[in-house]
């Protein structure tokens, strides 16, 4: 039977629904943007992608402690807005002829750090607004909603694209953006926020918070290792993948979009067998088995070759591992939830997305110059042998059965 989680959560997941498909809507259109209109170089477009995530991620550290202690739908609102006027602003300046590079790197960074506080917000008023023993049905609905917008949105994306060019695709994922906050403004009932001495300023000591908490809890910090090193690993090789599939083994477009688009729905399917069997085997059975077999997968693509082989094996082992990855992401997601008290979840959230974003720039550089060196098979080799290494940094069943840390002195107050 369908677990209800109340009309504020139905709002909440319509919010993230259309902000999620807007995104994976417009996925690689700054990019096309930079390449096709702006005629940009392959080390400017890279750059694009680098340094605004990176930017992003270190202003976003600021932005942690400011949540924390703010109304969470306000936040959330807020967020949404200054991104739909971001991007917003590119698809205008195209139309009176003023886009430069310049613009494109500044809204992906201002896009970026919206992002990271949006979802730090979202996550602490999701603990707010669900029961803890329906977290990880409510995570589990998340998830799965984005392995679905990540199997729909890019193949209807580049329908649209193609047909209206990528500034159309930008404008539609700034119209998502504004659709979220209605949803948001719709959510009726309470808010949650830490109380703060007015009279007190942000310290640099609070910048450091999340991180402090992180690293104080064994269970965090075991799972904060893990998850950023797992996302980093596989995001630094798909520049490469790109780059090996579409320039060295030329494969066609609509070729290379089947095998991207296809996996994601292995990643929906997980998504909604996660909490199934939790109730079946365990949280700690289904974690530790689900995070090994998402780093064994990837060194699949090692073997990967030219013709449909070779995009076989790419469908069959990015859909291994994306089915792996919606599976375990929803039972961690709900584990760091439920470890973390209300008066911190946001900045705990913020950092942890944060850090993670800048190692993914990090090693897409460092995998770049790998790839440089030798070829983009062998650094994506490199990529699956390291990974296989990363579970052995998932918590042990002792520290997932410890009692949940004490909340902080400073309980949170309800608006």
């Amino acid at each position: 039977m369908r677990v209800q989680l109340g009309h504020g959560f139905g709002w909440l997941w319509s919010a993230y629904a259309v902000s999620t498909y807007g995104t994976w809507l417009a996925f690689g259109a700054f990019p096309l943007i930079a390449v096709r209109v702006l005629h940009s170089s392959a080390f400017a477009v890279a750059v694009l992608e680098a340094a605004g995530l990176a930017v992003a991620a270190i202003v976003a550290f600021s932005l942690g402690p400011w949540v924390e202690h703010r109304a969470k739908r306000p936040v959330m609102i807020a967020m949404d807005l200054i991104r739909f006027v971001a991007v917003a602003s590119v698809p205008i300046a195209y139309v009176l002829g003023l886009l430069s590079y310049g613009q494109l790197l500044v809204v992906s960074v201002i896009a970026g750090t919206a992002s990271i506080a949006f979802s730090a917000a979202s996550g602490a008023y999701l603990k707010y607004l669900v029961r803890g023993d329906q977290l990880l049905v409510a995570n589990g609905r998340f998830e799965g909603t984005s392995w679905a917008a990540t199997a729909t949105g890019p193949p209807l994306g580049g329908a649209l694209t193609g047909l209206l060019g990528p500034v159309v695709t930008v404008l539609a994922d700034a119209l998502s953006y504004l659709l979220s906050a209605l949803c948001v403004l719709r959510i009726r009932g309470g808010d949650v926020a830490s109380p703060r001495d007015r009279a007190t300023r942000l310290r640099g000591a609070d910048l450091l918070g999340g991180w402090r908490f992180i690293l104080r809890d064994r269970a965090l910090r075991r799972l904060f290792l893990n998850s950023i090193l797992v996302s980093g690993l596989i995001m630094a090789t798909a520049p490469l993948l790109s780059v090996l599939l579409l320039g060295q083994y030329h494969f066609p477009a609509w070729q290379y979009g089947l095998a991207f688009g296809i996996p994601a729905l292995g990643g929906f399917v997980g998504a909604r067998l996660s909490a199934r069997l939790v109730t079946r085997y365990g949280r700690y059975q289904v974690m530790i088995v689900s995070g090994w077999l998402r780093s064994l997968c990837p060194l699949g693509l090692a073997f990967v070759q030219p013709g449909i082989p070779g995009l076989l094996t790419v469908i069959i082992v990015e859909g291994l591992l994306i089915t792996c990855m919606g599976i375990f992401n929803p039972v961690y997601a709900t584990e760091r939830l439920q470890r973390t008290p209300a008066d911190h979840t946001a900045q705990v959230l913020s950092t942890w997305s944060a850090t993670s974003k800048l190692l993914q720039a990090a090693l897409m550089v460092t995998w770049g110059i790998l790839a440089t060196l030798t070829s983009p098979l062998a650094a994506i080799t490199m990529s699956g042998v390291l990974l296989l290494a990363t579970p052995l940094l998932l918590p042990k069943q002792r520290h997932l059965s410890a009692a949940e840390p004490a909340a902080s002195t400073q309980d949170a107050r309800v608006a």
